[in-house]
């Protein structure tokens, strides 16, 4: 089977598909309840088991929030089982409050995405849209976020809720290399309509990542991923989330199936109510 297509965040090589986290680390968007389920059942092994699913079909590039403990054991054990290594896009949050104290905290932040093979360093949405000034249609501070980012050899991103920051940071010439936006068919945490969304990821100057193809749980997969594939650029990245390994290979197998304009081919669930369109 041939390797999943790939892409290029300025000269780094990643996967098109990226492997979601917020499964693993109980960012579930829906309850407190399924959050603690999760954290309850996740651990380094059960994490491995899904990402040696990933890495088996050429798909080698994660992102997320990647400092803590299970996530990175999880990783690890992944790459030793197969031999391959686990592309890494970093979504750390800043201090913003533009202190010496901050600052410090900040290199020692960009210190630690280094150290946990961080290659694409994206501040989270949580930094990257606070700082986004719309009435002067620019980024505060981040004259100075993207060059010690680049000081240490990881190339700079932004992970943005906000299509505005798209836009923004193409029209001032950004030192970035990719943007993160959030795109699914049900606008779920999607600022603006789906078409103007759209629009911005096409007029994108650089690739961009979309995140929450099945608005975390409330699309099914094929759905979901038809959209997403069918509706971005061939540059452009989606990520997705699992919990399982046949969660994984299902999503794996539709997006491959999408994209090669053919049927998937996956097992349906069965219920009473299908015995007429599929009997026994």
């Amino acid at each position: 089977m041939e390797p999943f297509p790939r892409t290029a965040i300025e000269a780094l090589s990643v996967s098109r598909m990226i492997i979601g986290t917020n499964w693993f680390l109980g960012h579930t968007h829906t309850s407190r309840a399924k959050t603690d389920f999760i954290t309850g059942y996740m651990d380094r092994y059960k994490i491995a088991d899904i990402v040696e699913v990933f890495l088996g079909e050429g798909i080698d590039t994660t992102v997320g929030m990647l400092v803590e403990d299970v996530m990175l054991e999880g990783l690890r054990e992944a790459e030793q089982r197969t031999g391959r290594q686990v592309i890494r896009l970093g979504t750390p949050h800043l201090d913003i409050s533009n202190t010496t104290e901050a600052w410090d905290a900040n290199r020692r932040t960009f210190d630690q995405q280094r150290e946990v093979g961080v290659s694409v360093c994206m501040p989270h949405q949580c930094t990257t849209d606070v700082l986004l000034d719309k009435s002067t249609r620019t980024f505060r501070q981040f004259d100075k976020i993207c060059p010690l980012i680049r000081e240490r050899g990881m190339i700079p991103g932004l992970s943005t809720h906000a299509p505005d920051s798209v836009v923004i940071a193409d029209e001032t010439d950004l030192d970035v290399g990719t943007y993160i936006q959030m795109y699914n068919a049900a606008g779920f945490m999607m600022p603006l309509e789906i078409d103007w969304s759209q629009k911005i990821i096409w007029n994108a100057k650089k690739p961009v990542l979309t995140i929450k193809p099945l608005a975390a749980g409330r699309l099914l997969p094929l759905v979901g991923l038809a959209f997403s594939w069918s509706t971005i650029r061939d540059q452009d990245m989606v990520a997705v989330g699992t919990m399982t390994p046949d969660e994984a290979k299902e999503c794996i197998e539709i997006s491959r199936s999408i994209l090669e304009r053919r049927r998937p081919e996956v097992e349906l669930q069965r219920t009473r109510s299908k015995a007429v369109v599929a009997p026994q």
